[in-house]
């Protein structure tokens, strides 16, 4: 294998992070731009909230192959996990600070869940599951991804033991907890917008 090939898929994953599935999704539709509307967050929740359950479908299937399918190509190639982490943090990368749009990109937690897939699907269900339940204790997305996805380099760690995904997927972590800071400070204060709230 060429050795310029993993940091051309590095480069491609960045790419195809940057194709916001929120905002594609609402043009396409003839929504509102998301980055208008709501918590102006181009990510599937607010999709959801102002232009309905098809459409948030849609984003967050888009988002989540975002971070899938660099990774499933970087298997293909028999690479490591140090430059499968890294393509993963290209694509997610790319959704958060997206060339096609001004650097303005979503939260990244879809994207972050195709990493978590593409890297290895069952703990992939184990991250989603546990989003599921904070979601259904909490009602609240921020909330249940901020949980879901700071637990998410401990069950890769079990289950791999390798400190370079470990180290990459804390990175991933760490932006999404600065990218959610305004959302950390709601669910203090307790106004934090509830997943069933219009």
């Amino acid at each position: 294998m060429p050795d310029f090939l993993p940091i051309l898929l590095i480069i491609l994953a960045y790419f195809l992070g940057s194709a916001s599935a929120a905002i594609i999704t609402c043009k396409v539709m003839g929504k509102d731009d998301p980055r208008s509307l709501g918590s102006k967050n181009p990510g599937a929740t607010n999709v959801l909230r102002h232009a309905g359950k098809k459409a948030a479908a849609i984003t967050l299937l888009g988002d989540v192959l975002k971070g899938l399918v660099p990774i499933v190509i970087g298997h293909y190639l028999d690479l490591t996990w140090g430059w499968l982490v890294l393509i993963g943090i290209a694509a997610f990368l790319g959704h958060l600070y997206p060339i096609f749009f001004g650097l303005q990109g979503g939260k990244g937690v879809a994207t972050a869940l195709g990493v978590y897939f593409g890297l290895n699907p069952l703990v992939g269900v184990v991250v989603a599951i546990t989003w599921l339940i904070a979601a259904l204790l909490f009602n609240t997305s921020s909330l249940s991804a901020l949980i879901a996805t700071l637990l998410a380099p401990l069950y890769f760690f079990w289950v791999t033991g390798s400190m370079d995904l470990f180290l990459g997927l804390v990175i991933i972590t760490i932006f999404i907890y600065w990218r959610h800071r305004g959302n950390i400070m709601n669910i203090i204060d307790g106004t934090e917008s509830k997943i069933t709230e219009k």
